[in-house]
């Protein structure tokens, strides 16, 4: 007879949008005990959903990934984000599970799930860890912006991400704002670079954030197969746009049979001017994973996609009609 499930060490990683969140837990994975079981349950504000394919790549057979598109793990019901994670538990049986909001979501909300009284033996609470690019706290985009404060009071860890881009000043800015804040605890402060973050961080209890619970309709007690791909019209893609928190998303999914130009490519998203940019693509010259945010600019050799995506975020204008035609124009079938 199986065992119940019970005291699953649980951690979010929480930030604002392009602050590294999915750089950092590729790195936890790389660093993650042989032998120990891990799932990831991530949520993307855009609907075609490009982490859970970055994630899934690695090859680690004890690694288990369940994606929430559309920034609906957030939602003040929390039903979508219970039912994936009962889904992902079912079928992980994990001994730590790693949960990644999407960067524009109400993190309390969150946290207002995991309290519920449904996962109190299940889960075993422990650090939140936020990461936060402290070159932007001078910047009332996001200081103004409810979920970036929210990410900052519900830590208990604020990691000052990318650390070796920083002036001499942005690191003390960052400790100035957190104590105008006056949060009690007072939040630990650590910095980290190229998205590699401590495995000590994960293991304190949760302690700077309690809530009052909201209450939760009973999630399934078994898992059921992901949802069916979804049925592409005679151009071989679709486009899905989401709108919130003041951004807007785009993404592509394209039929396997479409491969693009590496070079072509990597020149039309480097000249694409929005927040945020994600692809796993197929290209000529392998599988590739482009991460693009500002000055941040990566990619990451993959294996085995089973399609290519490529997602944006913007807060400004933006020609989805206009980039299409572009992206068309870098692959054949």
């Amino acid at each position: 007879m199986t065992e119940p499930l019970k005291d699953i060490k649980t951690n979010i990683i929480t930030g604002f949008l392009g602050v590294g969140k999915s750089t950092a837990i590729l790195d936890l994975l790389e660093q993650k005990p042989e032998k120990e079981r891990w799932a990831v349950l991530v949520n993307e504000f855009g609907e075609i959903g490009i982490d859970g394919g970055l994630f899934a790549n690695h090859q680690d057979p004890n690694i288990f990934i369940r994606e929430v598109p559309g920034g609906c793990m957030c939602c003040a019901t929390g039903l979508p984000m219970q039912i994936a994670m009962s889904m992902l538990l079912a079928r992980a049986r994990p001994e730590r599970l790693i949960i990644e909001p999407t960067g524009l979501g109400h993190p309390v909300e969150v946290m207002s799930v995991l309290a519920a009284d449904h996962f109190h033996e299940l889960l075993d609470l422990r650090s939140t860890l936020t990461l936060v690019d402290a070159r932007v706290i001078n910047d009332q985009r996001y200081t103004s912006h409810d979920t970036f404060n929210q990410q900052l009071d519900i830590a208990d860890i604020v990691v000052a991400s990318k650390r070796d881009l920083y002036g001499k000043d942005d690191f003390e800015m960052l400790e100035e704002y957190l104590s105008g804040r006056n949060l009690t605890p007072k939040r630990q402060l650590v910095s980290a670079q190229q998205g590699h973050l401590d495995m000590s961080w994960l293991s304190g209890v949760a302690s700077a954030w309690r809530e009052k619970p909201i209450t939760l309709k009973q999630p399934p007690e078994s898992d059921t197969p992901d949802d069916e791909d979804p049925s592409f019209p005679p151009e071989g893609f679709i486009c899905l746009s989401n709108s919130g928190e003041g951004f807007t998303s785009h993404g592509w999914l394209f039929q396997p049979d479409f491969t693009f130009r590496r070079d072509q490519i990597t020149e039309l998203f480097r000249a694409t001017n929005v927040d945020r940019l994600k692809a796993i693509l197929k290209t000529d010259a392998g599988h590739v994973g482009f991460n693009f945010s500002g000055d941040d600019v990566a990619e990451t050799a993959l294996q085995d996609l089973p399609d290519s995506r490529v997602e944006i975020i913007t807060s400004g204008a933006f020609s989805s009609e206009a980039f299409e035609t572009s992206l068309l124009a870098c692959c054949y079938r």
